[in-house]
Formats: C-alpha cells, sequence, structure tokens
C-alpha cells in the first residue's frame, strides 16, 4: 500500500512530466490520498493489517529531474511513513524505502536501526535505475540487503529493471550476489518478480527462480512473491495457464495475495476477483490468501 507524502507530492508533477518516463503518470498514483482511505479501503474489505510502503526513492529516481535537496525529501518521506505506523500500529506495518545506488542509501537505513515502528525496507529498481548486469551496482545493493537485514527487516523488492531483455540472467545474479546479503531474512519479489500483468519477460525471471527452487530450495528459504497486479484482465488465458504453473511449482505457499493499493481500486472487489480466477483451484486460491490473513496485506 502507498501512501505519498507531503514531500514526494510536491515533487511529483515534475516527476512525472520527465521525459526520462516511458509512459504517463496513472492518476491513482499521484492522488493526493491519505491514511484515512487506505483505512477504508481496509475495512471495506476486511483487511485488518497493511504493509504501507514509502515512496521515498522517487526523490532519487533518475527518471525524474534531479532534486538538489533529495536527501532531505527522502527523511521527510521515510519520516511521514513511519509517522502514520506510530499513529495506528495494529494497522499499519511501516516501509522506508531508499534508492540502493544513491549516496545516502546506508545512511538512511541506519538512522532508523532499532526503531520498532519500522517492519522493512522497500525498494524499486527500476524507478531507482539499477542495473542487475552493472557489478558496481549489484556491489551496492548487496550492502542495502544486509544493512537492512542488520535492522531486523523484512525486505520488499520490485526487482524488475528497466532492461529490455530483463529476465533469467537478472534473477540468477540476484540470487547468487545479492540474496545471501538477506542473512535470512524475509524477502518479497513484488509482482511475481514483474511490474505488474503478465508478459514473457516475467514468466522468464519466475521460470528463472522456479528453476533455482527446485534445484536447491535452501538458498530461497526465505522468499516470497506477492502477486499483487499480476492477474489483470488484459493477461491471456495462455499467459495466466504459464503464471499458475510457476506458482505450483513454486509452491502456492511462497505467494502472498497484495493489492498494491491504491492501484487495486476497491479492494473488497479486487480481492474477491483477482483471486479466484480458474487458473488456480479454490484450494490452492486459499493457500495464497491465508498467507496474506497471516502477514499483512503488501
Amino acid at each position: 500500500m502507498h501512501v505519498h507524502s507531503p514531500a514526494i507530492l510536491d515533487i511529483l508533477p515534475a516527476y512525472c512530466a520527465s521525459p526520462k518516463r516511458k509512459s504517463p503518470c496513472d492518476p491513482r498514483f499521484t492522488a493526493p490520498l491519505t491514511a484515512a482511505d487506505a483505512l477504508k479501503a481496509m475495512d471495506g474489505a476486511g483487511i485488518r493489517t497493511g504493509w504501507l510502503m514509502s515512496t521515498a526513492y522517487l526523490a532519487e529516481s533518475p527518471l525524474g529531474p534531479p532534486q538538489p535537496d533529495a536527501a532531505r525529501v527522502v527523511r521527510e518521506a521515510n519520516d511521514f511513513t513511519v509517522a502514520l505506523a506510530r499513529s495506528r500500529p495494529d494497522r499499519f506495518a511501516a516501509f522506508v524505502s531508499v534508492n540502493p545506488t544513491a549516496p545516502d542509501a546506508l545512511a538512511e537505513i541506519a538512522r532508523w536501526k532499532g526503531d520498532r515502528a519500522v517492519t522493512g525496507l522497500k525498494l524499486h529498481l527500476t524507478n531507482s535505475g539499477v542495473d542487475l548486469r552493472d557489478p558496481a551496482q549489484i556491489a551496492k545493493l548487496a550492502a542495502v540487503f544486509h544493512a537492512a537485514a542488520a535492522n531486523g527487516w523484512t525486505i520488499m523488492i520490485h526487482m524488475r529493471t528497466g532492461a529490455a531483455d530483463y529476465g533469467a540472467r537478472d534473477v540468477e545474479a540476484f540470487i547468487d550476489q545479492v540474496l545471501p546479503a538477506a542473512g535470512g531474512r524475509p524477502v518479497v519479489i513484488a509482482h511475481a518478480a514483474g511490474w505488474g500483468g503478465i508478459d514473457a519477460v516475467t514468466l522468464d525471471a519466475l521460470g528463472a527462480f522456479a528453476d533455482a527452487f527446485e534445484k536447491d530450495p535452501t538458498r530461497l528459504r526465505n522468499v516470497r512473491f506477492d502477486l499483487a497486479q499480476v492477474f489483470k484482465d488484459n493477461a491471456t488465458p495462455e499467459d495466466r495457464a504459464r503464471m499458475a504453473g510457476l506458482i505450483r511449482r513454486i509452491g502456492p505457499d511462497r505467494f502472498v495475495a497484495g493489492s498494491d493499493w491504491p492501484f487495486a481500486g476497491d479492494l473488497k472487489t479486487y480481492f474477491a476477483t483477482a483471486y479466484a480466477g480458474p487458473e488456480l483451484s479454490p484450494g490452492e486460491w486459499a493457500i495464497v490468501t491465508g498467507s496474506t490473513r497471516e502477514k499483512g496485506e503488501p
């Protein structure tokens, strides 16, 4: 779930107008929603706890214009998200965020060490311009994983990069060079290793994870995948079937039924439709949604 801070709302118009972006910003992404809006959506769907993701990483995104005071915006955005979680600890779990390649990333993570109001770290590799084929950037990402693990955090990562041929080779680099730095802390791969929807590169990436699970499941014992916005209406029956096959190979218990609110719209409708298709059996969907009830809604 996302609720932009005032500091991020201030920079969003320039970010969304940037020629470096490949598509316009979704109006739901730019809406000045509040914690009350999030709680209303959760209540309507009977969801008790939501994972509240900071969007601080946007301040240091290479997709937008440079921000001369980006580090300040990052701090203020994370402060805002954590404050919301402190105000309703029974409903929100706060995830701070950084651009893992930014010079202030490790200091920002260290700033929250020992703060019980912070549950985890949100990373968005596309918006952060991360290249999983660049050894220097891989090293920075691994250092961020290590720092988050040292804080005892869960790591939520939007792993798909901007590479047109993103896929198995990126997953293999991530598993070999980044994941060990998590030290066994929970790692959640957003959007089933894609960025929403189902396409060839997402299936290739998730297929590489399935291969890795079958080869040595102990290496990925701490990894889960969220299915937020994956089974969209425009997904073909063939792609849905391929995605379902990969879910079965990995195991439905490794998946959680996220929403990526506010993109999901009405949460009651979303959960009643997105996680009830014929691709999986009712029993398999129950395993996926049961994991969400236990851990909270991403």
